[in-house]
């Protein structure tokens, strides 16, 4: 017959098992069968994880305003253009070079040179002949006409002015770089211009030249710079 009381202390080392303890775990670890994180515990202000990534946080991105995908097309001007735009307000026609002149000192400038020239044949022919003679004024025209082509040929071959073009801040340059005109350039400049007028009607030939320009785009060039492949340009 059983001794067993209940109600009694339990015997050391026997009885029931207790559920609500565990053992302690050295080290103070992870209790025993409870999973481990193999990529660390992200850090709550969302920073880098264990391994140095960006576990947790947000992607790194660029720095504001920079475009992810490289530099925007946007950011550079298309092929041909100037750094103030090419054939656009402020550019000119090529990288570098001054925005063209305008047509009111282009024509300025060549009043400034043609009275200063057909003050010279005058002055040449008068002595020789009187201006109310028909032949006299004509000896003074193509005197003029004469002088104009090799004045306008040296002074533009030198350095792409002439006189009315210093006084109204505006050159010739050549078309492709900029640079003063070649000598050929020159001439040939000067020759579409004034041979023409020679031959024909003065006036009709430098009217058709010079409407010619007025509607030239984008580099309002007469007939006598598509010839000779130059441009007007301001040098204020």
């Amino acid at each position: 017959m059983s001794t067993y009381n209940p109600s009694g202390p339990e015997p050391e080392g026997g009885g029931k098992p207790s559920f609500g303890k565990q053992p302690p775990q050295s080290g103070g670890g992870t209790p025993e069968g409870a999973p481990s994180d193999p990529y660390g515990t992200p850090p709550p202000d969302g920073g880098p994880g264990a391994y140095g990534g960006t576990y947790g946080g947000a992607p790194a991105g660029p720095p504001h305003g920079q475009n992810p995908y490289g530099q925007s097309p946007y950011d550079q001007p298309p092929p041909g253009y100037g750094p103030a735009g090419y054939g656009a307000p402020g550019g000119g026609p090529v990288p570098g070079m001054p925005p063209l002149g305008s047509w009111p000192n282009r024509i300025l400038a060549r009043l400034i040179d043609y009275l200063l020239v057909q003050i010279v044949a005058v002055l040449l022919v008068l002595p020789f002949a009187s201006l109310s003679d028909r032949s006299g004024s004509a000896g003074a025209f193509w005197l003029a006409c004469a002088l104009y082509l090799v004045y306008e040929g040296l002074m533009l071959s030198r350095d792409g002015q002439t006189l009315g073009k210093k006084a109204m801040k505006i050159r010739v340059a050549m078309l492709v770089d900029g640079n003063s005109p070649t000598p050929s350039a020159a001439w040939t400049r000067a020759a579409v211009f004034i041979l023409p007028a020679v031959l024909c009607c003065a006036g009709l030939w430098w009217l058709i030249d010079g409407l010619f320009g007025v509607f030239d785009k984008p580099y309002r060039q007469c007939i006598h710079d598509k010839s000779a492949k130059t441009v007007v340009v301001s040098t204020a």
